[in-house]
């Protein structure tokens, strides 16, 4: 059970891009059935849905859930590899788990004998086709009407100026029109709308009066919250459901955020996030802090190469989005000397918005969009090269490239010009390892014990509970809980 209001459940779940070099090897679609099918059927590290989990965005065989507590998937709409982390309830478990989805991965690619033609990348956007690729994040929150439709707005302020520490960095910037091809009313009445795109009512456009910015997610960003996110992408889309919630408590489903290379970068962000969330529960967070236009400042924010990153509360007040974080900074002060984890927090926040303030290049080490500028720079120097070459998109991807042998990014690491949270030791366990004080480390013992059957087989996982055979469901509604003991 919960022991504090400090104590909450979270995850995260990143959709990933793949690109084949070498088109007599497949689509990208064929690639990502190859590697969920390696991992399952081969390796055998998870079981298998052996039922739809949703006829349109998860058909029988589209993926399941892993020993190590996390979930694997193909998404049928868009055919993109997905990875949803194990329930956690420290940032150093949520950095292990998501770390470990990656190497197993890459661990499938490399033992196909794919590693010379197909990639997989965690970047959040598409510089050409002008997609856009969910990080989504998911925490346990007070469900009530109170907290959905009254307060969450005071979330606004602190997640459009968390990209500031958050942002993974972007060469150059979108803009969204509207596309000659929008559905009518009729298409959208009769269709569900989470099977509209947004794609199919905004076009996209390069922008090319931006050369970098901060979030690769900010121009695609078109309301702060929304139910019906495929139509209209928003900040936050609340997630009314059972599978997450327990005690009062529901999930809310965070849209803006993007997959963080640098452990550092990953855990601060969520972890300053675990602190307002829990301001905004408590009442905490002063009116005077709301946002005049929260979707505008959010793209000014990561696009404002001058790095003063001026905001406007809804009083007419300005400021930097430093001294908006240090408010928010300053208010969760009170949860000081609760626990290690807390403290950590609070005292990274602060270092980091020192460091932003005093010069942010020398920030490289900790922050994602701070070390891509540097990589981008260093080779257009190199090369001589303006900033509306196509070769720069490449190195911007290559960032993210999560295969540890030819990863920009890890190129860094391995250099120790990054800030880790983790050991190597602690991914390696975590690929087969759940958390210990969550659920996932009772639904990962029955993993195993259904791989491991042989013969016909019958079973059903969920987040919430698992039937073994047709006749016995062990319910797991409580994800604070570790059953197992089962």
């Amino acid at each position: 059970m919960r022991k504090s209001s400090g104590d909450r459940i979270f995850g995260v779940e990143t959709e990933f891009g793949c690109l084949v070099s070498d088109a007599s090897y497949g689509s990208p679609e064929a690639a990502v059935e190859t590697i969920k099918d390696y991992l399952f059927h081969e390796l055998k590290l998870g079981a298998i849905d052996l039922h739809a989990r949703d006829d349109v965005f998860e058909p029988a065989q589209s993926g399941g859930f892993l020993m190590n507590g996390a979930r694997l998937y193909i998404d049928a709409v868009g055919s993109h590899l997905e990875y949803a982390t194990a329930e956690c309830r420290s940032l150093k478990d949520l950095v292990a788990n998501d770390r470990a989805g990656q190497r197993q991965i890459v661990r499938a690619i490399r033992e196909m004998g794919l590693e010379d033609v197909v990639s997989v990348y965690n970047n959040s956007v598409d510089h050409f086709g002008g997609h856009t690729f969910g990080c989504h994040e998911n925490y346990l929150v007070r469900g009530d009407d109170d907290f959905l439709n009254n307060d969450v707005h005071m979330l606004y302020p602190f997640l459009v100026t968390r990209q500031i520490f958050a942002g993974v960095g972007r060469v150059g910037g979108h803009i969204l029109t509207s596309n000659t091809m929008r559905p009518s009313y009729q298409d959208v009445m009769d269709n569900p709308v989470d099977y509209i795109w947004v794609s199919q009512v905004y076009g996209v456009i390069p922008d090319a009066s931006v050369n970098f910015q901060l979030s690769q997610r900010s121009d695609h960003i078109l309301k702060t919250i929304a139910s019906r996110v495929r139509f209209n992408r928003a900040l936050i889309n609340p997630k009314w459901e059972h599978f997450y919630s327990h005690n009062g408590m529901t999930r809310l489903h965070f849209l803006f955020g993007e997959s963080n290379q640098n452990e550092y970068a990953y855990a601060l962000k969520v972890g300053t996030t675990l602190l307002v969330l829990r301001l905004v529960e408590e009442h905490l967070v002063p009116e005077e802090l709301v946002m005049l236009n929260p979707i505008q400042t959010l793209r000014d924010v990561s696009r404002d190469s001058t790095y003063r990153w001026i905001v406007e509360l809804a009083d007419g007040e300005t400021l930097s989005a430093i001294d908006l974080q240090r408010r928010y900074l300053s208010i969760a002060e009170v949860y000081r000397g609760e626990s290690d984890q807390t403290n950590w927090i609070l005292d990274e926040w602060a270092s980091v918005l020192d460091g932003l303030e005093k010069d942010p290049m020398e920030m490289a080490d900790r922050l994602d969009w701070v070390a891509k500028l540097k990589v981008v720079n260093q080779y257009r120097e190199e090369e001589g090269l303006e900033w509306d070459d196509d070769a720069l998109h490449s190195v911007d991807l290559e960032y993210h490239n999560i295969d540890p042998e030819t990863s920009l990014f890890y190129a860094l690491q391995d250099m120790g010009q990054t800030k880790r949270l983790l050991k190597d030791l602690d991914i390696i366990e975590a690929m087969t390892d759940p958390p210990q004080n969550t659920r996932a480390k009772g639904r990962s013992k029955l993993v195993e014990q259904v791989i491991g059957r042989k013969g016909p087989k019958f079973y059903l996982f969920d987040w919430n509970g698992v039937a073994l055979d047709r006749h016995t469901y062990i319910e797991m509604l409580d994800p604070f809980e570790t059953y197992d003991k089962i």
